[in-house]
């Protein structure tokens, strides 16, 4: 194994950002097991730069993790990976003991983002953006920079009642308190499908730019969105943040260390039962619930099993009145084989996604 990768928290960074590089086809929004002990900075003010060309869609700054502190990840225009896909933003929410995060996607509707108002069209629930007919890609113009004379399909809707806030993240103290709706809910068994590979060029930019650290920008950032995604100068059509969205609070000492990875099941987000595909054959849909449903049950068992044995390790070693040093190999070995069973668990999930997904039936 390389010498980096023998340090857990690294080996465990390594496994995250392993999935979230992922591009094959899945049929629920999940968390990849990215938590954070504090809330991510505000939302920076900032104007959206012109759209490139037709076809481009916009997708929103926010802030991302990157092991120790929080860093900002620029809005861009990307291509659409075909015609008819939206952008679902990526977003914070609080799990219960830490603010989790969960990965945008591409698919045939908006799904549900949290309720975060990211601006430009993404107000909290759906996109008010732009619109597919025939192929193309029809942007309103109350919320996009265009260039008429360059792009011509365009429309004009103005959207009422938006609530201004600058708030980025769902739950927890101070977060925003909205609720998916049953249509949000229901989109979560469309066919999406993962960030493009200019997309995750453009996280690995942004990760890679000290100025973008928010221990460094103080929440508002230099590079606050671009033209096009990964050019982050003059000729990328760099936008600058206005103001911090508000004040920015530093963390606690103790929340600015990195996030501690699981070291034993019962410390992983509990794991989402997954929505089989909607095929529109009644039949077909309820013969890949149950083996959603299966699945999900023998990972569960698996976890509760895992961790059985753990609680027994953990009990040999009071009573052999073990040192310090048999405890901490002990718990190496928890957190190897929790991350294994993590990893193993995630596999397992979009296999099974991308077979229903590949079953002739399950295509529009």
């Amino acid at each position: 194994m390389h010498k980096k990768l023998r340090n857990p928290v690294i080996r465990y960074l390594f496994l995250a950002l392993f999935l979230l590089a992922v591009s094959a086809p899945s049929f629920a929004q999940v968390s990849i097991g990215i938590s954070v002990g504090f809330a991510p900075p505000a939302l920076p003010v900032y104007e959206q730069p012109l759209c490139p060309a037709d076809g481009y869609i916009w997708t929103p700054g926010y802030w991302a993790w990157d092991g120790s502190e929080y860093y900002w990840v620029p809005g861009t225009w990307i291509l659409a990976p075909q015609p008819g896909f939206f952008w679902t933003p990526p977003w914070w929410g609080w799990g219960g003991a830490a603010f989790i995060f969960h990965e945008g996607f591409w698919g045939p509707q908006v799904g549900w983002y949290g309720g975060i108002n990211y601006g430009f069209g993404y107000f909290g629930h759906g996109y008010e953006g732009g619109r597919w007919d025939n192929g193309h890609f029809f942007y309103n113009r109350t919320v996009n920079n265009i260039n008429v004379t360059v792009i011509h399909n365009v429309y004009e809707t103005r959207v009422e009642n938006v609530t201004v806030n600058h708030i980025s993240y769902n739950g927890g103290a101070g977060g925003i308190t909205a609720r998916p709706s049953a249509q949000e809910e229901a989109y979560l068994r469309e066919r999406h499908t993962a960030p493009v590979a200019a997309q995750m060029q453009h996280v690995d930019a942004a990760r890679a730019n000290r100025e973008l650290r928010a221990s460094v920008n103080q929440g508002k950032p230099p590079i606050a969105a671009t033209a096009r995604p990964g050019e982050f100068n003059e000729r990328g059509g760099v936008v600058a943040a206005r103001e911090a969205g508000g004040r920015y609070e530093p963390p606690p000492a103790r929340g600015a260390e990195p996030a501690r990875p699981a070291v034993h099941p019962n410390e992983l987000p509990k794991p989402e039962r997954l929505p089989a595909p909607n095929t529109g054959d009644a039949n077909l849909d309820a013969k890949y619930q149950k083996q959603q449903d299966q699945l999900y049950a023998r990972q569960e068992q698996q976890r509760q099993k895992l961790q059985q044995q753990q609680d027994k390790e953990h009990q040999n070693l009071e009573r052999q009145k073990a040192s310090d040093a048999q405890r901490q190999q002990v718990e190496q070995h928890h957190q190897q084989q929790t991350q294994q069973m993590q990893q193993r668990h995630v596999q397992e999930q979009q296999q099974l996604q991308q077979r229903q997904a590949s079953h002739p039936a399950s295509k529009h």
